[in-house]
């Protein structure tokens, strides 16, 4: 089995953000970092080389024989957007998703542009539920 090469690190994550060289995607990048400190109350983690994550729980793969530990939530200011991390997925949040904005989703995979595209209300209330939902036992993508 192939080891997993996204591991929570020691780098500092505010040093990674002020980094960015995309100067949109830095600012929403700091914004983020202070919203999903509100949201969480945890310490901001760096995993791997562009993840900045929130807690963590332990998973392990129906489908393969892969296991490890991944963030609660979290988001990178990557190069084409910023991907946000809602763990649980969208299932049973369309509601929110319809009032958000300007997005895109894929399983567990929130996509934004930029902040200014969002409404940062809605934004919030997606992070805490999906938050909140892994912090109860959640499973990544299910909507549960």
């Amino acid at each position: 089995m192939a080891e997993i090469k996204t591991k929570a690190t020691k780098k500092n994550v505010k040093k990674f953000i002020e980094a960015v060289e995309h100067k949109t995607r830095r600012e929403d990048g700091l914004v983020l970092l202070k919203l999903f400190e509100k949201i969480t109350k945890e310490k901001a983690v760096l995993w791997g080389e562009s993840i900045v994550g929130f807690g963590k729980y332990h998973y392990k793969s129906e489908r393969s024989s892969q296991e490890g530990d991944w963030p609660l939530t979290g988001f990178s200011p990557r190069k084409q957007n910023l991907s946000l991390y809602i763990m649980p997925g969208f299932k049973d949040k369309q509601a929110l998703l319809k009032k958000l904005g300007k997005h895109k989703t894929s399983v567990s995979c929130l996509y934004i542009n930029k902040l200014a595209d969002v409404d940062l209300k809605i934004l919030e209330k997606l992070i805490k539920h999906g938050y909140e939902q892994m912090k109860k036992g959640g499973h990544p993508g299910c909507g549960c």
